[in-house]
């Protein structure tokens, strides 16, 4: 693994735990323009490493008090089964076709962080999700996750607070693990259908764990308003960028 990866990895953990969502859309572009691996293969080897920094993360946020757990079971559970729809479903689709699908999921996801950002630090909506509202979309976010190798955390995180009335910060926590849920399944929805590099695997979750210790550390310190902002705005770039390069092919 390059430098310039590494560092990457490491930025994509620390986004992780600050915003529960957000870096992990950041690793397939990481693996295919970095590391010059096929798109496909790509989204395929996204998944494990998304999902063991998650669940690092996860252990810091649980001790923080940051996790709920009901809420996870029931999102994540319906997102497992869209991630594996989703990852079975990926392997009838063109590696460019699955790339310009992640393009416009990254854009999707530019638009949910800035709306997110206008929610104010300390929300607390003092209402339990109920599971007719999280099942339908925990399915979605997970079919997304199974079809572009997306964690799906800039999704779940607005979904918990807005539409599961979860607090902010809980919902950061909650996140991570429904993403460690979620690209599991994911995963096995393409095995034996890619070649997977365990090295690079392993080599890269292992430094984005780092980083999403340090940012689940940060998390209370942080102005997570105006990281999304930032963050929003360059997902926007590289996202156009991806979509640009690849009608420009047609």
């Amino acid at each position: 693994m390059t430098l310039l990866a590494a560092a990457l990895a490491l930025l994509i953990g620390v986004t992780l735990g600050l915003l529960g969502g957000g870096g992990s859309i950041l690793t397939v572009p990481v693996f295919v323009y970095v590391l010059g691996l096929e798109s496909k293969r790509a989204i395929a080897m996204s998944l494990p490493v998304v999902g063991l920094a998650a669940l690092v993360g996860v252990t810091r946020h649980w001790r923080l008090g940051n996790v709920d757990a009901r809420t996870a079971l029931q999102f994540g559970v319906a997102a497992m089964a869209g991630a594996y729809g989703g990852a079975r479903l990926a392997q009838f689709l063109a590696g460019p076709v699955q790339l310009g699908l992640f393009a416009l999921v990254m854009l999707a996801a530019a638009v949910s962080m800035l709306r997110d950002a206008q929610l104010p630090e300390g929300h607390d909506p003092g209402r339990a999700p109920s599971w007719g509202t999280l099942l339908p979309i925990g399915v979605g976010v997970g079919a997304v996750t199974g079809l572009v190798g997306a964690g799906g955390g800039f999704l779940i995180v607005p979904a918990l607070v807005l539409l599961g009335r979860v607090p902010i910060r809980k919902a950061i926590g909650t996140s991570l693990l429904v993403i460690s849920m979620n690209t599991a399944a994911g995963f096995a929805g393409y095995r034996g259908a890619v070649d997977v590099d365990w090295g690079i695997v392993a080599g890269f979750a292992a430094v984005a764990g780092v980083g999403i210790v340090v940012g689940s550390a940060l998390v209370s310190r942080v102005p997570t308003r105006q990281l999304k902002r930032g963050f929003a705005l360059f997902l926007l770039v590289i996202g156009a960028s991806i979509l640009w390069q690849i009608l420009s092919l047609l």
